[in-house]
């Protein structure tokens, strides 16, 4: 069949499997001509079901402006995704950025292409993998150093107010979203372009094969820099699709006790406790004192450099220093959880968490964002209140 020629010009690979044929059209997710190319494509008629790279929650996000105001910010807390979300809250920042500076949303395409698609009846399949579920498995492959690097750059990004830069533009009319919000370190970690990159192309290709709605056409708007990953999994890819993209969605458990956390216990608890028994009932009081200063000193200031109602602050300082009584529960979860419910954000402060999460001023201001700097400034507070009395205790016990 001969393809269309308004939207011939763009980036396609039509392909055939199991009796299903694919067209995939590469998109910029920064091009109107991108936007005209998809309802050129959907017009067309050719098609019985259309594919989209986006998530059940980023397709909430470009589709629902009320999204956000549906979040269950307790949940969030409760299941430990604070991290994924301050991440997610990174990526709107940096895609409101390039809104702002080339007067188009990022993603219009592939929302065009969604709206477009249910408006017609046509079956619409979110192929992308969970963004949350992606940066955990990043994080699991990355050294503790790389770690701390992108976590620093991620958070440098949200405030960062200079113009995206014209290499970053076009790169990213030739690549991903993801991986633009990323920058130069997602270009030069091997382990990170891997998880960001080619592990999509493989769950999205599978997504694709994942097929119970009939249709014998489809339509797949992705980013142009999928074509080629996706095609060849498309074709070479034995595997269940099913059985790949569970594979490719699960993150690894951690462990309740990290080994250097247990050992770090270890150490201080048993130089406590021989403190006690050699050095007699002043001494060990005296480093307990320490464990305990430290610990709920250091965690009690990062909720206060947060800016935590004064009982999200007390709430830091207990729980910090009974971290090995319950090893596998941050403190950032209690400072943050008294925080939620005593200062609970209103419906405005969702509705301007895109814009706030711009500015610093803007993080103190709104009260979903204070939740999660509460959580953040607790956790780092506790970690080095760790680390600076477990030294501390050593010092006393050698000297």
């Amino acid at each position: 069949m001969t393809i269309p020629a308004n939207y011939a010009d763009q980036p396609i690979v039509e392909l055939e499997r199991d009796g299903v044929r694919y067209t995939l059209l590469g998109t910029a997710h920064v091009s109107k001509a991108s936007i005209d190319a998809v309802m050129a494509a959907i017009d067309s008629g050719r098609f019985d079901a259309v594919a989209v790279e986006l998530d059940e929650q980023r397709h909430k996000a470009l589709t629902n402006p009320d999204a956000l105001a549906q979040l269950d910010l307790v949940k969030v807390i409760r299941e430990r995704k604070v991290a994924p979300f301050a991440a997610n809250l990174a990526l709107a920042a940096y895609q409101r950025r390039l809104a702002e500076q080339l007067d188009i949303e990022p993603g219009a395409e592939l929302k065009a292409a969604a709206t477009e698609a249910v408006a017609r009846g046509l079956h619409l399949q979110l192929i992308d993998r969970d963004v949350g579920i992606t940066f955990r498995r990043i994080l699991q492959g990355l050294s503790w150093w790389d770690r701390t690097k992108l976590i620093g750059g991620v958070a440098g990004g949200l405030f960062d107010r200079e113009e995206v830069s014209e290499d970053d533009i076009e790169r990213l009319k030739e690549g991903d979203m993801l991986e633009s919000s990323f920058g130069e370190f997602a270009r030069d970690t091997p382990s990170l372009y891997a998880t960001l990159i080619d592990e999509r192309d493989r769950y999205m290709a599978a997504k694709l094969r994942e097929r119970s709605d009939g249709a014998r056409h489809v339509l797949a708007v992705v980013g142009a820099g999928h074509l080629k990953g996706m095609a060849k999994y498309l074709v070479e890819e034995t595997r269940a699709p099913e059985a790949l993209t569970s594979e490719l969605a699960h993150v690894a458990k951690k462990r309740n006790i990290p080994w250097i956390t247990l050992v770090l216990m270890l150490l201080i608890g048993g130089g406590i406790a021989w403190g006690y028994f050699n050095g007699g009932r002043d001494l060990g009081r005296e480093l307990l004192l320490q464990w305990f200063a430290w610990t709920a000193g250091l965690a009690g200031l990062g909720a206060l450099l947060a800016r935590g109602h004064i009982l999200s602050i007390l709430a830091a300082a207990i729980s910090a220093p009974l971290k090995p009584f319950r090893p596998g529960l941050p403190p950032g979860m209690f400072s943050a959880l008294a925080e939620v419910h005593l200062r609970k954000p209103a419906y405005p402060d969702f509705l301007a968490l895109r814009d706030d999460a711009q500015t610093l001023a803007g993080w103190y201001r709104n009260r979903v964002c204070r939740v999660v700097l509460v959580f953040l400034f607790t956790n780092l507070g506790s970690m080095l209140g760790v680390w600076i009395s477990g030294a501390a205790i050593a010092r006393k016990l050698i000297g």
